[in-house]
């Protein structure tokens, strides 16, 4: 019987490489891949910064793949790349959200452009690294699991298709963090102690702000900070520099502390208020993705996180058009922001998610 072949997207780190050494001992013929998607020979930072998308990932990736007997290659997925999340990461900014484009890499230029390439050259699955369990549904519906790792990843994974899922392997996603380093150490992996990436791949400082100038070339012009009922407060350094639930770096001499409430792009406008202004218990939603379920009809009792960070809280969803919904929560909830996602869950399984577009201030 002919191995099924398996392409593993390796980013150089812990996660992939044990991904990649397990299939190959579940009998896979495997195959490793790093994407190119941000990399520059000249961007120093990216080759200092050796997150998952430096420079470093390759070289380490391609001693992985020879360490475990593995063919190995480099594939360009730059213009991908930047067509599907940079350009909508420049965009949200400057329509006043907060993006996360984690997520957008992962359905359209991992997924959707990795896959496609994949499939075409002959393979049967693609795998990741990630921190999630793909299960086929009694339903006939495949859909991701949360892993048992505090380290879950089902957040940024919530738009994943059918047809994606249906050819994925995610062979970490039963085990801790700490059960990959170890099977890593034990194997004799050089990245079996890596530190994990945290910031963006793009923005290595984390500094957004300096990042959309410099990809722009302008700066985003000034305006005034107002209260909840229009009145000036002070002025603002551009709408890109905020987001909801901000307390830190406004610059404002109130005597006490206050929040980033709403950013009103339209009229150039930061809004701030009290801690207690954060809250919202609605929100709407959009480009809506069901995953475990079909659209649903009814409304519909679900846990949902409106961040990655985020606890998760009870919420009740109703379609108001094919791909809108409003999430009405039984507690207010802090920060709900625009560009973010909200990601429904039943108990342990991704039900589907959204956009978030607007918190509804009741």
């Amino acid at each position: 019987m002919e191995k099924k072949k398996v392409v593993v997207g390796m980013s150089g780190g812990v996660d992939s490489s044990v991904a990649a050494w397990l299939l190959k001992e579940q009998g896979y013929d495997v195959i490793g891949v790093t994407m190119q998607i941000w990399q520059d020979e000249d961007a120093q930072t990216q080759e200092e910064n050796g997150g998952c998308c430096g420079l470093t990932a390759v070289d380490d990736a391609r001693a992985v793949a020879q360490t475990i007997g593995i063919p190995y290659y480099v594939m360009n997925f730059k213009k991908e790349f930047k067509d599907f999340v940079i350009e909508d990461f420049v965009r949200e900014y400057s329509l006043g959200r907060t993006p996360n484009p984690c997520i957008r890499c992962n359905r359209y230029v991992k997924w959707e452009a990795l896959l496609q390439r994949c499939l075409a050259l002959g393979a049967d699955y693609i795998a990741t690294g990630h921190y999630a369990q793909v299960v086929c549904l009694d339903n006939g519906r495949y859909a991701l699991k949360a892993a048992p790792s505090s380290k879950d990843q089902t957040y940024a994974l919530y738009n994943l298709t059918q047809e994606q899922l249906s050819h994925t392997l995610m062979p970490v996603g039963q085990y801790t963090k700490d059960e990959i380093r170890a099977i890593a150490e034990k194997i004799g992996l050089k990245v079996a102690a890596k530190p994990d990436s945290q910031d963006i791949c793009f923005v290595p400082d984390g500094d957004y702000t300096r990042f959309l100038e410099d990809y722009t070339g302008k700066k985003a012009p000034q305006g005034n900070f107002v209260d909840i009922h229009g009145n000036v407060l002070g002025r603002h350094q551009g709408i890109t520099h905020y987001t909801v639930g901000q307390r830190k770096g406004l610059g404002l001499a109130m005597g006490h502390p206050v929040f980033v409430t709403q950013i009103r792009p339209d009229t150039n406008e930061v809004v701030i208020g009290e801690n207690e202004d954060v809250f919202s218990r609605e929100l709407i939603a959009q480009n809506l993705n069901f995953m475990a379920i079909e659209p649903p009809k009814q409304p519909l009792r679900v846990f949902a996180k409106v961040r990655y960070a985020h606890g998760g809280a009870w919420c009740t969803v109703e379609m108001t058009d094919k791909d809108t919904a409003r999430c009405t929560f039984d507690q207010p909830v802090r920060a709900i922001t625009p560009g973010q996602a909200v990601v429904f869950y039943d108990n342990d399984v991704v039900l589907g998610g959204g956009i978030i577009k607007q918190a509804v201030k009741n």
